[in-house]
């Protein structure tokens, strides 16, 4: 015999399972540093990534099961070089991938018997920091403007505190990438995060052509002890100057 379910009832327990799914996944933290956007996913696989480039200078991030978000992923790809394609580069923004992605994850959400569990940054890298864009989108196709820094997947509440801690407008790529890890490792106390453990991109806006880098798990572990030095030497002379510099060097292809 059919028994009735409300609209309401049906959409929280579609929005009670999304939850759910998305915080058994691990976290990503993206934030703004001086050069740009950071990704920091914890995430020791090398060939399933959360966090890749869409177009020039647009980037993507995303927590929840693979299979979906890839999905989404390929789809924005599609959708960014067709439009780059048929109009101009410079007509693909973050703006309107973010907007395509709120419609398709809001039909999916209210039309079928299972959303999407995934939660999604798209992010663009302007010529400065006020006009850099980073968007969140949630499982029912919700965007939020965020600035500064995102958590998502996993612990959020605690990542995202720990963010709001730490976070400092302007800070160096050594800086930033500290303050994400610390924030990944705010959901345990007793967890280490190694450089192999994560995954690590940047949008560098002082680079030529392509600006989404993929950092190796050497470049992470030497920004992160230049980060460490930094911290304990506090203003020695030419202390971060030195791990700054040492830094570019080290990330030019």
């Amino acid at each position: 015999m059919p028994f009735y379910v409300s609209p309401e009832q049906q959409m929280k327990d579609k929005a009670d399972y999304a939850r759910k799914g998305i915080a058994r996944g691990r976290s990503v933290v993206v934030l703004q540093y001086d050069d740009g956007i950071l990704f920091v996913a914890d995430n020791p696989s090398r060939a399933l990534h959360k966090i890749s480039e869409i177009y020039d200078r647009i980037a993507f991030a995303a927590v929840g099961k693979y299979n979906e978000f890839e999905n989404l992923r390929l789809g924005g790809v599609r959708y960014a070089d067709i439009n780059g394609y048929q109009y101009d580069r410079r007509d693909v923004t973050a703006r309107g991938l973010a907007n395509v992605y709120a419609q398709s994850l809001g039909t999916i959400f209210t039309e079928t018997t299972k959303p999407y569990e995934v939660e999604l940054v798209v992010a663009e890298v302007g010529e400065d920091a006020d006009t850099d864009q980073i968007y969140r989108l949630t499982f029912d196709g919700s965007v939020a403007d965020e600035h500064g820094y995102v958590a998502m997947g996993g612990q959020a509440d605690a990542v995202a505190q720990s963010l709001k801690d730490g976070y400092r407008e302007g800070s160096s790529l050594e800086e930033a990438l500290r303050t994400a890890v610390r924030a990944l490792e705010a959901q345990d106390s007793d967890r280490h995060l190694e450089a192999t453990s994560l995954e690590v991109a940047v949008l560098d806006r002082n680079r030529e052509h392509r600006l989404f880098k993929r950092l190796a798990a050497a470049r992470i572990a030497d920004l992160l002890s230049a980060a460490d030095g930094a911290g304990g030497q506090g203003s020695a002379p030419g202390g971060s100057d030195a791990a700054g510099s040492a830094g570019s060097a080290a990330d030019e292809d």
